[in-house]
C-alpha cells in the first residue's frame, strides 16, 4: 500500500513539475506585461477660458517614408505586432472602436459597419460560373472578397493645435485618424495611374486604450517597448499638411496651390504656428 501511494505522489509530482516547466517558456528571458497593461496617460485638465488660440489642421502621413514603416509593418499579424490598420480593423471587429464616414463634413457625424469598410478595400463577392468535374454540369459558384489592408499607403490626422495660457505652453491634441487606400482599377492596363479612397475616420481619444496596449517595433531597443500611443504622443513620423481651417469651406491646399507651391504653403502655416509660440514671448 505504502509502495502504491508512493508511486502516486512520484507521478504527481512529475506531471506538475512537466506542467511547470511548460509553463515558463518563454519567447525571451522574461515575461512582458509591460505594454500590455499600460494605460493612456490622461490629458491635461482644459477649460475652455484657458484656450487663448487654437487652429486645426489636417495632416498626410506618407507610409512609403521610411521614418512611418513603423505604422506599415508587418503587413499581416506577427505575434504581439500588428499594423496600424490591422489594429484599427482588430479593434473595429470587436466593438472597441467606432468607424465613422469620410464623405460627410463633420469626419465624427455617421457610424460604418464592417461590412461597409470591406465594401471600401474592394472586397466584394464575385460569381462565377464553374463546371462540376464528376457531372460536368455549368454550376454557379460565389467567391468571397478578401480585404488586403496592405492596400493602405496613407494615413490623415486630424489635430487641434492650442495655446493654454493658464500654464503658458503650445500643444497639440489628435482628434480624428483616417487611413486612406491606394488601388489601382482593373480597367486600367499600364497600372501607372493609382487611385486614392479615404476609408473611414476614427475619434482618437477613444482609440486610446486599445493603442496604448498594443506595441510598435522599437528600431532601437528591443526592451524599451514602445505602443501605438507612445508614437503619436512622441510625433515619431514624418507628415505634412496638407489642409487648415479657414473661411472657404475648410478648402485643402490643393484646391488652390499644387506642386512646390504646395509644399511651400505646407511649410507657411507649419510657420505660423511657430512662430504665434515665439512672438508671445520676448527676451
Amino acid at each position: 500500500m505504502k509502495k502504491v501511494a508512493f508511486i502516486l505522489v512520484v507521478v504527481l509530482c512529475s506531471l506538475s513539475f512537466g506542467n511547470e516547466a511548460k509553463a515558463q517558456v518563454l519567447d525571451g528571458i522574461y515575461p512582458e506585461s509591460h505594454v500590455g497593461n499600460k494605460r493612456p496617460i490622461p490629458y491635461q485638465f482644459l477649460r475652455e477660458a484657458d484656450v487663448m488660440w487654437s487652429r486645426t489642421i489636417w495632416r498626410k502621413i506618407d507610409l512609403r517614408q521610411k521614418m512611418n514603416h513603423l505604422m506599415y509593418f508587418p503587413t499581416s499579424p506577427r505575434g504581439k505586432y500588428k499594423s496600424l490598420i490591422d489594429l484599427l480593423m482588430h479593434g473595429i471587429k470587436t466593438g472597441q472602436l467606432t468607424a465613422f464616414d469620410e464623405s460627410t463634413v463633420d469626419e465624427f457625424a455617421t457610424e460604418m459597419t464592417i461590412s461597409e469598410i470591406e465594401e471600401r478595400f474592394g472586397a466584394k463577392d464575385e460569381i462565377i460560373q464553374a463546371e462540376d468535374p464528376v457531372t460536368g454540369e455549368i454550376k454557379t459558384e460565389t467567391i468571397a472578397g478578401t480585404v488586403n489592408t496592405s492596400d493602405v499607403k496613407y494615413y490623415l490626422v486630424k489635430e487641434l493645435w492650442f495655446f493654454d495660457k493658464q500654464r503658458s505652453v503650445l500643444e497639440v491634441r489628435y482628434l480624428g485618424l483616417c487611413p486612406v487606400r491606394q488601388y489601382f482599377r482593373e480597367e486600367d492596363i499600364d497600372q501607372t495611374d493609382a487611385k486614392q479612397k479615404k476609408l473611414f475616420w476614427i475619434y482618437y481619444p477613444e482609440a486610446r486604450r486599445l493603442f496604448a496596449k498594443n506595441p510598435v517595433f522599437n528600431p532601437q531597443n528591443d526592451s524599451e517597448r514602445m505602443s501605438f500611443d507612445d508614437l503619436f504622443n512622441r510625433r515619431y513620423f514624418n507628415s505634412y499638411i496638407i489642409q487648415e481651417s479657414n473661411t472657404f469651406d475648410n478648402r485643402e491646399i490643393s484646391a488652390y496651390a499644387i506642386g512646390v507651391e504646395a509644399l511651400l504653403e505646407s511649410e507657411r502655416i507649419k510657420r505660423y504656428i511657430f512662430d504665434f509660440e515665439q512672438d508671445l514671448w520676448e527676451y
